[in-house]
């Protein structure tokens, strides 16, 4: 349980840090309510796809894929601690219909996609976790909406950072597991 709480808390604070992003640009009401919807569908079902990917990239490289999977999260945790400045791609995102809503939802949910395959090399409890990021995506967008235009962008870029810790000692922790 505890894993699994470490494993969906940065990736809420992604969904937030996004959030807050859009939530500086002005999006409230429907359009909020919306972008959280879609927040916590894509990032549900993002780590299925992930999870199918997995699976038999875990069964053909045996053993070798727990160690996979904890460099991925490392790997992944590195690149979300780099911070990268995605405040103007977002904000042409802020209201999203059609292709642009496809666009943010795969933006938002790339992450989750490779969480979904590290379970997948780990045989992990993907019927668990799914569900939880989605609803976890939805709080954490609307948090990040509400106030995000309060906070301002340094606090978004702190909490993507933080996500980005979150994930990296995640993986950490468990390639010592591994080897212990």
């Amino acid at each position: 349980m505890l894993k699994l709480i470490a494993l969906i808390i940065p990736l809420g604070l992604d969904s937030f840090a996004v959030a807050a992003a859009l939530g500086t640009a002005g999006v409230q009401g429907r359009d909020g309510l919306r972008i959280s919807v879609l927040f916590g569908v894509f990032e549900a079902v993002m780590p299925l796809i992930g999870f199918a990917l997995g699976v038999p990239v875990g069964h053909a490289v045996g053993n070798a894929g727990n160690y996979a999977a904890t460099a991925i999260l490392v790997a992944l945790g590195i690149w979300m601690l780099r911070g990268e400045d995605d405040s103007d791609r977002v904000a042409k995102l802020t209201r999203p219909t059609g292709m642009w809503a496809v666009m943010l939802g795969l933006s938002i949910s790339i992450d989750e996609l490779v969480i979904g395959f590290t379970l997948g090399l780990l045989r992990g409890p993907i019927l668990i976790v799914a569900p939880a990021v989605g609803v976890q995506a939805a709080v954490f967008s609307q948090l990040g909406l509400r106030l995000g235009a309060r906070l301002g962008e340094r606090v978004r870029q702190d909490a993507q950072r933080l996500a980005g810790l979150g994930l990296m000692l995640l993986g950490v922790a468990l390639l010592i597991e591994r080897l212990a």
